[in-house]
């Protein structure tokens, strides 16, 4: 069989794969394969291109396959499913792994960068931390609802709430004066937690090279550094910073027609995680210019008053992302480019 590309649907237990020749004919067919079959069933392919939809244990399965030859790549899922209805094939494995087959050949899909061991590992670190700070969130949310059922109403702000709740907290029955008390005291175990992995993060990002550069860009803190290089590592799949901003959702998106070309607002496509972050670190910046009259200070003080403060933001948000690319792209190689213009 001459296999040249593989669609593989993955799964907890049973994957689907599906293989072509040179010509598009269907010459691999395996609708089921069991966990413990799979790597051994691809280790016997000859090398050839892989893709799979970017999910759980995506990254795994492609670091393991590229083991025997193979040229592995990570596709979206939503960029997957128009090639699913385009063959007008039900819903089912065999029909996911065709059309994951079909889209990871086309010429202008968008892949997932392959993360390593250690990024993931980084990786682990923000996800638990931002799932404690979501819980955190939430925790206060249903504070602020149980104590508006007794008449009091506090303001969203944390600091607030935690100041003024205590002068509350008599007023409230006995059962719920005790909710509410065990909630404030879980909010802390929270708030310990948090900055426990804020400090992991920050310890392995000055451990870190390429954090440590990227910690030079304005805006750009440990956490928006470390989660940067773990979700990106050198930046090669991507072939410029705008290309890497469009990936991250910080362009405009168009509805242009008959010529006329009609930008609307950023797409937020791709890592909301990262988006959010650049954002947060732009909005630092805005709120630390001052009378600051560097070159970048200048531009973005007159971006805010020609655009305004979000738009500037975003713009600033975005403008760190392409530096970013730039630093992690071409390394020490940048520092010396940017110090000769």
């Amino acid at each position: 069989m001459n296999i040249v590309t593989v669609g593989i649907d993955l799964a907890k237990n049973v994957f689907a794969l599906h293989g072509v020749d040179q010509s598009g004919k269907a010459v691999f067919i395996k609708p089921k394969v069991a966990r413990s079959q799979l790597l051994e069933m691809i280790a016997h392919l000859p090398p050839c291109l892989i893709g799979m939809e970017a999910c759980s244990g995506a990254h795994y399965w492609a670091r393991e396959f590229s083991r025997f030859g193979h040229t592995v790549k990570l596709m979206a899922p939503k960029f997957v499913a128009p090639y699913r209805m385009s063959g007008k094939r039900g819903k089912n494995d065999a029909a996911d792994a065709a059309a994951i087959c079909e889209a990871v050949i086309r010429p202008n899909m968008r892949f997932v960068p392959i993360k390593d061991v250690d990024q993931q590992a980084i990786l682990c670190l923000h996800r638990t931390r931002q799932g404690f700070v979501e819980e955190r969130t939430a925790l206060y949310n249903r504070l602020r609802g149980l104590i508006s059922e007794f008449g009091i109403v506090l303001p969203q702000k944390v600091e607030r709430l935690r100041r003024e709740i205590g002068a509350h907290l008599e007023a409230l029955p006995g059962w719920a004066n005790r909710c509410v008390g065990d909630l404030l005291a879980h909010a802390d175990r929270l708030n310990e937690r948090i900055e426990e992995y804020d400090k992991a993060i920050a310890q392995a990002a000055r451990l870190d090279a390429r954090s440590r550069q990227l910690m030079q860009l304005p805006g750009i803190g440990p956490t928006t550094a470390s989660a940067l290089v773990a979700s990106l590592g050198g930046g090669h799949d991507f072939k410029n910073g705008r290309q890497l901003a469009a990936w991250a959702g910080l362009v405009p998106g168009q509805y242009s027609s008959g010529g006329k070309a009609r930008l609307g607002r950023i797409t937020k496509a791709g890592d909301a995680y990262l988006r959010s972050l650049l954002v947060m670190g732009a909005r630092s910046v805005l709120a630390g210019l001052g009378d600051k009259q560097d070159r970048f200070s200048r531009w973005a003080r007159n971006l805010v008053e020609r655009r305004g403060y979000w738009k500037a933001a975003v713009a600033i948000a975005a403008k760190n992302l392409r530096l970013a690319w730039a630093v992690l792209h071409y390394g020490d190689d940048f520092r010396r480019i940017e110090e000769t213009a």
